[in-house]
């Protein structure tokens, strides 16, 4: 029997390199394989044949089902991945410590997520050095650049969010900058106006805050949104205002924990001085029903703050992985609003993100009586999620009937 066993191994090895389909138990054959391999040189040229094959595949992570193999290959005293399934390494407990197969150069680890999971992350090598992914074509951008993206076999692409050649884009006017006396600095801001404008009246109006973020096709991807939905007419023609929150003289600085965390002089500027200038310039209609304020995380908890402080002002709010931790009185001031007529989507990921507050939110909505929709993504704390749901919001809010 002693000399079966390396028969049966070698027969599953081989037939992993020419399978009639890729599974994960050919994938795990040869990985035992390899690392049960007693010739260093037998070892690693498997391991280089596996590579290639999984290289030509296009198998690199590998995921069936619910279960992802994350695969590196290369010279490493330590590899492992972190993303937005440990916090980006800030939860050490969920940490994707790589395992060296055998002595060869070729790495990896085996995990298990939703089967409709998307997540950001990168390969750490040597415990400092984060790369992307060099086998992985997918990519998703951040705030601070693009990650590798996992996209596990039952997660959908949102088409919303591409563009089409054939769609008649609007107008994207150049930053506007309106010195602010409630916050006593300058702020930018951009206005959207849909195709064929200058035939409309009474448009509707979605403000945003980290607009230069969500009017960005690598991340929010907001405009190409806006420009599909108009061309299909899912929607009723609607401006949007991106507001930012990088100081405009030194875009190095943001503002933003500032800004979105509960501050009074803030919603006095949109209030007072934002709001009044647009509606003057563009042909929105000024009605709280035809307003929204949409934000994600801190501007998510801004959004909350707005809507539930000023509901004469904004009676729609779009409410993404909202950072409710970062001002837990944001709950007491929901508590005592007198908000009762919300139109509200509130949103957050399972994995990774502000899950936790924001079902606290869900529950406090829910003992109120308000009418609002949760959706729960699986997914992390990423543009990828946060784009692919504006399209929902805006038909939400501004359907075409």
């Amino acid at each position: 029997m002693r000399y079966i066993i390396p028969v049966l191994l070698l027969i599953t090895a081989c037939n992993f390199i020419n399978p009639k389909k890729k599974t994960l138990a050919h994938l795990e054959g040869e990985l035992n394989y390899i690392k049960e391999s007693t010739d260093g040189q037998t070892a690693q040229q498997r391991a280089d044949e596996l590579w290639a094959f999984l290289q030509e595949s296009n198998s690199i992570p590998f995921a069936e089902g619910e279960t992802v193999i994350f695969l590196y290959k290369g010279d490493a005293e330590s590899v492992s991945w972190n993303g937005d399934f440990n916090s980006w390494g800030g939860d050490q407990r969920k940490t994707l410590t790589g395992i060296r197969v055998n002595d060869t150069d070729l790495w990896y680890h085996k995990t298990k997520f939703p089967s409709d999971a998307r997540l950001d992350y990168k390969v750490t090598i040597n415990e400092n050095d984060w790369i992307l992914d060099p086998e992985n074509p997918q990519q998703q951008w951040s705030g601070f650049g693009p990650n590798s993206e996992l996209r596990m076999p039952d997660w959908k692409a949102e088409p919303m969010i591409e563009k089409d050649p054939e769609v008649n884009e609007g107008l994207l006017w150049e930053s506007v900058i309106i010195d602010s006396d409630a916050l006593g600095y300058p702020v930018s801001y951009q206005v959207y106006v849909p195709f064929g404008y200058e035939n409309f009246e009474d448009l509707n109006v979605i403000y945003t805050t980290d607009g230069q973020e969500y009017s960005d096709d690598n991340l929010g991807a907001m405009v190409t949104v806006l420009d599909n939905l108009h061309h299909q007419n899912l929607i009723e023609p609607t401006i949007a205002v991106f507001v930012s929150p990088l100081d405009p003289e030194n875009p190095d600085f943001n503002r933003r924990a500032e800004e979105m965390g509960t501050n009074v002089d803030y919603i006095s500027f949109f209030v007072g001085e934002l709001i009044p200038k647009v509606e003057a310039e563009y042909k929105t209609s000024g009605q709280r029903d035809q307003r929204a304020i949409l934000g994600t995380s801190l501007g998510g908890l801004n959004a909350t703050y707005f809507a539930f402080t000023r509901p004469d002002i904004f009676q729609k709010a779009a409410i993404q992985a909202p950072a409710y931790w970062f001002r837990e009185e944001i709950y007491d001031i929901v508590e005592a609003s007198n908000f009762n007529d919300p139109d509200i989507f509130m949103s957050v990921g399972t994995i990774g993100d502000n899950t936790e507050v924001t079902r606290e939110m869900k529950k406090l909505f829910e003992k109120k009586g308000l009418e609002f929709t949760y959706l729960e993504v699986n997914e992390g704390h990423s543009w990828g999620a946060w784009s692919a749901q504006v399209d929902d919001i805006l038909v939400q809010f501004f359907g075409s009937e």
